[in-house]
């Protein structure tokens, strides 16, 4: 069957108001990070109600629903599960209960980002509904532990689950704009080791703080000097994080440590970035100790998969068919040219594009300045453009 695009736009039309009931449903749920089980139960109820045809939850605890048995793997990934919600004072509603109007739904998780989840799961009904099965399997995975640790979810669906997707498009919020990649990132720990002493006479001891002092102030001045991309930005780093032990409050500190928020521009990897850091002069002045966290949380399965703390940058090209489909899609649905861009933040597509260079592309409702923040919301019109993008994509990439 050719696509009728008036006809699939009308079709998501229709389908706001139960896009937007499933939406509140799951921002109703509390869902942060590895206490996901409740939302996932949820959405494959969903899955199964609107005629997806099989439904699976995978021993890390992410869901996965297929539509259509074509030779061309297709998947839409949406992370399903939150942040905390922070100090509630700033909230002008209840995070949990959310909000609704004419424009707007609000609720933590409402950009970030169950509304992506929201709009593929009725694309995959009006995909039923309308015939448009073709030689393609879609695939709409409701990931896990992606705000705690971005793109573990992943890992282990490529390497355990060994599904293995032509491209995934991402539904984390884009505004409805095409995004074709972001920074990498690492979380880094630097430590300076002392010797504690009574504080009376501190020069009895070594002080770790102090010893840390003047390497905050060679990575402050590090950041400044990062290496730029015409796309992506710059490179940046950030101590986001000071800790110390001392055996009172009356001694000198026998050691402290430090985390370090870095982010990757196109040409930055791991090794490059520790060995900025370790070739500070004050690094090695102090013979501070410089490596990477690992996460190692379990998942709400019980199942726990290690991983390194280093998320890879990627981009897609412009002229990739992926990309192509999509600022096809867009223009063909919606009679104008679609905004490419990228990301501020970071995705799963660390582990989709970064590590396994799976073609992957960024497609949702929601804005970024929402996610993470007090009060967030997002707009029905966006969760409606995204359904219908979301049915065509498939379809269109197969044809070409």
């Amino acid at each position: 069957m050719s696509i009728d695009w008036e006809k699939i736009a009308l079709k998501a039309e229709e389908n706001k108001k139960n896009i937007v009931k499933f939406l509140r449903d799951m921002i109703a749920i509390p869902s942060e990070s590895s206490q996901e089980k409740r939302v996932v139960q949820r959405i494959g109820e969903e899955m199964e109600k609107v005629g997806f045809d099989r439904v699976e939850t995978d021993p890390m605890g992410n869901i996965l629903g297929y539509i259509g048995k074509g030779k061309h793997l297709i998947a839409m990934d949406a992370h399903i599960d939150t942040v905390g919600i922070g100090d509630r004072n700033l909230w002008n509603f209840d995070p949990y209960e959310g909000f609704e109007d004419e424009e707007y739904v609000g609720g933590r998780g409402a950009s970030d980002q169950k509304g992506g989840m929201a709009s593929a799961v009725y694309a995959g009904k009006i995909i039923k509904e309308l015939g448009l099965e073709d030689d393609y399997t879609l695939v709409v995975t409701g990931t896990v532990q992606e705000e705690d640790c971005d793109g573990l979810c992943w890992q282990y669906i490529l390497n355990e689950d060994k599904l293995k997707p032509e491209f995934v498009l991402s539904t984390e919020p884009t505004g409805c704009r095409i995004y074709r990649g972001h920074r990498g990132r690492m979380e880094i720990k630097v430590k300076t080791q002392g010797m504690s002493c009574h504080g009376s006479a501190p020069e009895r001891g070594e002080n770790a703080i102090f010893k840390m002092a003047p390497i905050l102030m060679e990575l402050r001045a590090l950041h400044a000097n990062l290496q730029d991309d015409d796309f992506l930005g710059k490179g940046s780093l950030t101590v986001s994080e000071v800790f110390f032990t001392s055996p009172s409050r009356c001694a000198v500190a026998d050691s402290c440590t430090i985390s370090v928020d870095r982010r990757l521009t196109a040409g930055e990897d791991r090794d490059l970035a520790l060995g900025q850091i370790r070739n500070l002069p004050a690094v090695k002045e102090a013979k501070a100790e410089v490596s990477m966290y690992d996460y190692s949380r379990p998942a709400y399965t019980g199942l726990a998969y290690p991983t390194e703390s280093y998320f890879p940058v990627w981009t897609l090209d412009q002229d990739h068919p992926v990309c192509v489909t999509l600022t096809e899609s867009y223009k063909r649905l919606f009679n104008e040219d679609p905004v490419i861009d990228k990301w501020t933040f970071s995705t799963n597509g660390v582990s989709i594009a970064g590590m396994f260079n799976i073609p992957c592309i960024g497609f949702g409702p929601g804005h970024e300045e929402f996610a993470h923040a007090p009060n967030e919301k997002t707009i029905k019109s966006e969760l409606v453009k995204a359904a219908a993008m979301y049915v065509v994509i498939p379809k269109l990439y197969v044809e070409r």
